[in-house]
């Protein structure tokens, strides 16, 4: 599908942590497995926290970008919290590929 989701929280929606992550964690599977992945993933602000050590979501981006659907993660973000190092899985790129992507793309879905 032509379409880029964006994470910009440490999970989905603005409910309590586990919940946010359990949310996330189901979304993820479900597309997965019915086949309906979105081109590209973004993650910005606390998003960024999700393709880092220790992320329960972790092991589903990785096979969902080994399918093909190119993660980008912010920089600047990563720098501001400390875990350029941390990173698992994803492309690190700027606000400028980001502002690229959200432009380019028929359909952006923010999670």
């Amino acid at each position: 599908m032509n379409t880029a989701i964006i994470f910009n929280n440490y999970g989905m929606g603005s409910a309590p942590e586990e919940l946010r992550l359990i949310l996330a964690e189901n979304y993820l599977t479900i597309s997965l497995k019915e086949n309906q992945l979105p081109k590209f993933i973004l993650f910005y602000a606390d998003g960024v926290k999700l393709v880092t050590e220790g992320s329960p979501v972790i092991n589903i981006l990785k096979e969902i970008e080994n399918i093909g659907v190119k993660l980008i993660v912010c920089k600047t973000c990563l720098n501001f919290f400390s875990l350029l190092e941390k990173v698992k899985t994803g492309n690190i790129g700027t606000m400028m590929d980001i502002c690229e992507i959200q432009l380019n793309i028929e359909k952006v879905i923010t999670l």
